[in-house]
């Protein structure tokens, strides 16, 4: 704000702004200053009594019209710049402030051979014609080949931050899609009254994944292996399914029915949770667990992608299409998500264990009860010299000395220990 009221009078007789090319974008420099503020300054001063601000207004308008009319009479606000920009519509948004709606003004570019656009674009050129004419150092060089040739680097420039806008866009659109999809997911985690269904889908996904990883889609009984899949229910999902029992029974049976076996397993035991402390109480619970693992598994793809970004350009020496490959592996980073929150939802809620208020109540009681012996434990603290007030009685039990000397043993005796053999052959090696 102070920044704008600076450039504001900046068309004032005499005065001097210095600022950069930025400094103050979209402030209304009126030549002989902006009396605008100044009326609002002397509006808000309390000091000033009211009867007086009207000809004190008017009075500072009438200034300002003196003013005004002086610096039109000098030619106007003049802009010096000291470089150009990258960008040519930043000089001409320059320019632009010294014409403000038909007043006069001028603008003037300094620029050195040494700037970076004049020794990328121009600069060799210039210093060749400079050479060849012979010209004499610090002698000012105006001429139509030099603007242009500094036009043309800026185009360049341009061309090229737009092509990297560009580029830079569509790495965004990749996670833009993906964001998308996530955060519809999410609100229909928040606004669905019942979760059943959702969790269902998870569930059977989970179970069917599982289960394909040890009975493969269309194989044959010898090419099963249920003991692994057996152990993987148990450690994973605590889920204890007699697979060989049901097949031994079974005369005919294919992999389509095991998946089905664990899939009714897996329902039936995530189904005692809710029945034991009702569905309104644990659906809140299933909709924590989603949005915990959700977002939590969400920032961390966010990440995988960021450190792909960094260096899928890598890609281009092996003749690939760095986005291309960008978009195939953010897909799979985007399916691995889904298969993780789908797996570590599922193991949550069916491992997770359900008290009814009789169990709470019963183990709060049992708590409590223990409380109760602990605090009848009695501490007798010793006195000053160190010695306890109250003596215990001593227990009759007879210690063995450990250190009580051992009878003579002639070396050809048979040794204490009772192993049968000579001391010699046995302890008698040790002493």
């Amino acid at each position: 704000e102070r920044e704008a009221l600076i450039v504001a009078q900046a068309g004032r007789p005499g005065a001097i702004t210095i600022a950069t090319n930025m400094a103050g974008r979209g402030t209304d420099i009126v030549l002989g200053g902006n009396v605008e503020k100044q009326i609002e300054h002397l509006e808000s001063d309390a000091s000033v009594p009211e009867d007086q601000k009207a000809g004190q207004i008017q009075k500072l308008k009438d200034e300002w019209q003196a003013l005004n009319a002086q610096v039109k009479a000098a030619g106007g606000l003049r802009i010096i710049a000291t470089g150009r920009h990258e960008s040519r519509r930043i000089d001409n948004q320059l320019r632009g402030r010294s014409a403000r709606q038909g007043d006069p003004g001028s603008s003037r570019f300094y620029l050195s051979l040494d700037d970076p656009l004049m020794r990328i674009f121009a600069g060799d050129r210039v210093k060749a014609i400079m050479e060849r004419l012979k010209m004499p150092e610090g002698e000012a060089i105006e001429a139509g080949i030099v603007s242009r040739s500094l036009e043309g680097g800026q185009r360049k420039v341009e061309a090229r931050n737009f092509d990297m806008g560009k580029q830079l866009l569509e790495y965004d659109d990749v996670s833009n899609d993906q964001r998308k999809v996530i955060y519809q997911q999410r609100n229909e985690i928040l606004e669905a009254k019942s979760l059943v269904n959702q969790i269902a889908n998870l569930r059977e996904g989970t179970m069917d994944d599982l289960t394909r990883a040890f009975v493969p889609a269309e194989s044959v009984e010898e090419q099963w292996d249920l003991p692994g899949l057996q152990k993987a229910l148990v450690t994973e999902y605590q889920l204890d399914v007699p697979l060989h029992e049901m097949v031994e029974k079974s005369d005919s049976i294919n992999d389509e029915d095991v998946v089905e076996m664990v899939v009714m397993s897996a329902k039936a035991a995530f189904q005692v949770k809710p029945d034991m402390v009702g569905e309104e109480q644990f659906t809140p619970f299933m909709r924590m667990v989603l949005l915990q693992n959700l977002d939590s598994n969400w920032r961390e793809h966010l990440a995988a992608l960021d450190y792909l970004r960094q260096g899928i350009h890598l890609r281009g020496y092996a003749q690939k299409n760095p986005k291309q490959e960008y978009k195939r592996e953010a897909f799979e980073l985007f399916s691995q998500l889904i298969d993780t929150v789908k797996t570590e939802v599922t193991k949550v809620l069916l491992t997770v264990r359900v008290q009814t208020q009789e169990q709470v109540a019963q183990a709060a009681e049992a708590i409590e009860q223990s409380a109760e012996l602990v605090g009848n434990v009695q501490y007798t603290h010793p006195n000053d010299d160190g010695s306890v007030s109250e003596e215990i009685a001593p227990l009759n039990i007879a210690a063995d000395n450990p250190f009580a000397p051992m009878p003579h043993v002639g070396r050809n005796d048979p040794c204490p220990c009772g192993s049968g053999k000579r001391y010699k052959e046995c302890h008698g090696r040790l002493a």
